[in-house]
């Protein structure tokens, strides 16, 4: 799709105001099918509260984000299908089983064969037919279950489980490296960065992994995709800040966040000195391992070694980590 930014009018311009009107996000007081600076403040406070760069320009991510906010659980059958069924309601049938202790994965806002796992084991055990659809009788099960019960999120536990689990050395951990490819600057300047950390964890025994070569540039959910083909344990991605301010990002939204990848991100920011906050980057979202981006200007290869170090600080640490009572903050800037 094209871009959409302050300036332009048209109908795409008028659906994008009344979604965002829709959500709590007025834009009335710019004229109809008008991108004025009412319409641009109003794009940027989503983004914000979604995770996503706030540049006031909606592209495709942002349009897909708008799009899936509006649906609400109750909204639509939800089953698995191809393609996957995406949007808050997803969302939020996910928090819901994973509370329950029906594991659904990461609430990412996908309909995948976990969420449908966890569907039919929440059917089964109330004895309902397993069909795998969340329709009205499954969801009023749901709710009424979940008003008498409510645990930590079976995800939390998952990755809690991963961390103790880990072993205290980077060696034969598939570490997948990213370096992001929006335009040739960034695909250049990444590619070192990644480089140097891939020699560094390769020189101390891990195995990296590299979502593309230097000569190609992939979009990011198919590079999201590769990471999780490959069976990488954890991931790293570079990119150059645009928008953001200088930080190490990992995933959070208004639902979850990911405690293994809020602590690579702190691993990570304090060898680099930035500071870390909770985003929804597709390569956050949508990959099933911790991830984490890197969003500097500075793409050196001392960076990259940099990263490479904290990595390895970060194996031999995460088992007492996260068994620390102390709080590791919140990382949630801008999205609660």
């Amino acid at each position: 799709m094209r871009l959409y930014r302050f300036g332009d009018s048209g109908t795409a311009v008028r659906d994008i105001q009344d979604r965002l009107s829709a959500l709590g996000y007025p834009c009335s007081t710019d004229p109809r099918s008008e991108y004025g600076e009412i319409t641009q403040s109003a794009v940027v406070s989503f983004q914000r509260r979604r995770g996503l760069p706030a540049d006031g320009i909606v592209g495709p991510e942002t349009w897909r984000a708008i799009y899936e906010a509006g649906f609400r659980l109750g909204d639509r059958l939800l089953y698995l299908r191809r393609p996957m069924l995406r949007g808050d309601d997803v969302a939020e049938l996910q928090r819901r089983l994973n509370s329950l202790g029906f594991d659904a994965g990461k609430v990412d806002g996908i309909l995948g064969p976990n969420t449908l796992r966890a569907l039919v084991d929440f059917q089964q055990n109330r004895r309902m037919a397993e069909d795998g659809i969340a329709g009205p009788r499954t969801l009023a099960e749901l709710h009424q279950v979940a008003r008498a019960t409510q645990k930590t999120g079976r995800e939390a536990i998952r990755e809690r489980e991963w961390l103790r689990g880990l072993p205290a050395s980077v060696v034969g951990a598939r570490v997948f490296l990213d370096p992001a490819c929006r335009d040739s600057d960034e695909a250049d300047r990444t590619w070192q960065a990644a480089a140097a950390t891939a020699l560094a964890l390769q020189q101390e025994g891990a195995i990296p992994l590299l979502s593309r070569s230097a000569d190609t540039a992939l979009p990011e959910r198919i590079r999201a995709q590769r990471a999780n083909r490959l069976g990488a344990a954890l991931i790293v991605s570079f990119q150059l800040p645009y928008a953001e301010t200088a930080s190490v990002f990992f995933f959070a939204s208004s639902m979850s966040r990911s405690e293994a990848g809020a602590m690579l991100a702190a691993a990570v920011a304090d060898r680099l000195g930035l500071p870390w906050e909770g985003r929804a980057h597709p390569i956050l979202k949508e990959t099933r391992a911790p991830a984490v981006v890197v969003a500097t200007d500075d793409m050196s290869q001392e960076v990259g070694q940099a990263i490479a170090e904290a990595i390895g600080g970060f194996f031999a640490s995460a088992q007492t980590e996260v068994d620390d009572p102390r709080p590791h903050g919140s990382g949630l800037s801008g999205l609660i």
